[in-house]
């Protein structure tokens, strides 16, 4: 058994290449591909996994890999967008069996989001894999408080494998309010928050934040060679509507506009790629949403020809959380009604929206972040397991 370890370790490393590296150093390579770090401690065990379609190692699904070493999976819970990562954006996932492994698949973005006392009966273990994108909004975060929250309350352990955030090196946005807590802002984070999966559970638990003040028996298996400077283009789409590193470079800047009049290109085959609406006619570029089975099902403006800014082409992007889309757009529209409801709580504040209607550039609305972010950055760094700089 040993042996086999070593020899798909060492596999797996090599298979690492599909993560991009800064040159001269040592390849980054994802917690799950650490085999001998932690399959020692599922032996024996009942084991749940957390995964989807972008918990691979080398190429091949953490599921297959764990069945393969004989260890006894018994389940799977499956967050926004199901096991395999085909399920559209909002559309509710259901309970199932996985036909190719015989696995049963209970979903955590159906009729509930947290597991139930039921759902983890008999269980030992609870591993979570999957990519994170390194913002508040992306639901996965979400999936993952849930889960340590029921652990922690049926002392089943919890294991995070870790994996590179493509967004690691930005720490901006506003940090969420209690009023505005839900599922896309379990924790008072800011919008990009700078952690792995494993530094949030971390400080998931260390803060408290878990119901009545719990704590989870966690441990997090760490990505080898990687800094939070890091540049990381991911070999796996992290969800349907996150096509390439630009839409997930430009995702913190653009799911701001889901919560107003604008499309986001949901609907085409490049969103997060493109902004618009139909009244902009004098804009330069033009995409007409339509429903896409599994990737968005009556997208806003479905049918109608949005003109707007297409990102694909532009050389002068720059990554991090950008404002001036989201003032120029709500400029050019002059209509009371660009913001809906769903704006503020992606903002996780309504003060954003406030700020936006009284005028504000995007420079002063971020002078009032500045304190609240000081005092996450110092517990932040409580939590940190790479450097921010090599």
């Amino acid at each position: 058994m040993n042996r086999l370890i070593l020899l798909l370790s060492f596999f797996m490393v090599l298979c690492s290449c599909g993560f991009s590296q800064p040159q001269s150093t040592q390849p980054i390579t994802p917690g799950a591909y650490n085999l001998p770090a932690y399959l020692p401690l599922l032996k024996g065990k009942k084991v749940a996994l957390v995964v989807n379609q972008t918990s691979e190692i080398g190429g091949t699904h953490l599921v297959d890999t764990l069945l393969s070493l004989g260890i006894d999976v018994k389940k799977v819970f499956a967050p926004e967008h199901g096991f395999r990562g085909q399920a559209a954006d909002g559309e509710l996932v259901k309970d199932g069996m996985d036909t190719k492994t015989n696995t049963p698949i209970t979903s955590l973005y159906g009729s509930h989001r947290k597991p139930t006392n039921e759902d983890l009966k008999g269980l030992d273990i609870i591993i979570f894999d999957i990519q994170d994108v390194g913002t508040r909004f992306y639901t996965y975060i979400s999936t993952m408080h849930y889960v340590m929250d029921a652990c922690a309350a049926n002392q089943v352990d919890f294991m995070v494998l870790d994996r590179p955030n493509p967004n690691g090196m930005y720490i901006d946005g506003p940090v969420r309010t209690e009023k505005f807590k839900s599922f896309i802002a379990m924790d008072p984070i800011p919008v990009l928050h700078g952690l792995t999966v494993g530094e949030l559970a971390m400080m998931i638990n260390g803060e408290q934040w878990l119901e009545s003040g719990m704590k989870c028996n966690l441990r997090v298996i760490p990505v080898k060679n990687y800094t939070h400077a890091d540049n990381n283009s991911l070999p796996v789409k992290p969800s349907p509507n996150l096509p390439n590193d630009l839409a997930i470079e430009l995702y913190p800047s653009l799911c701001f506009f889901e919560g107003t009049v604008v499309s986001v290109g949901r609907g085409t085959y490049e969103p997060f790629l493109q902004i618009g609406h139909p009244e902009f006619k004098d804009m330069p570029d033009q995409f007409t949403p339509k429903s896409i089975k599994g990737m968005s099902n009556e997208p806003p403006h479905e049918g109608a020809t949005c003109y707007g800014i297409n990102f694909t082409n532009k050389k002068d992007i720059e990554g991090g959380l950008h404002l001036n889309y989201l003032i120029n757009f709500y400029n050019k529209y002059n209509h009371k009604d660009f913001f809906k409801p769903y704006f503020n709580t992606l903002a996780g504040t309504d003060q954003l929206q406030a700020q936006i209607k009284q005028g504000l550039s995007e420079k002063e609305i971020k002078q009032t972040w500045e304190e609240e972010l000081k005092n996450y950055k110092k517990i932040r760094t409580k939590y940190l397991l790479y450097p921010d700089n090599e």
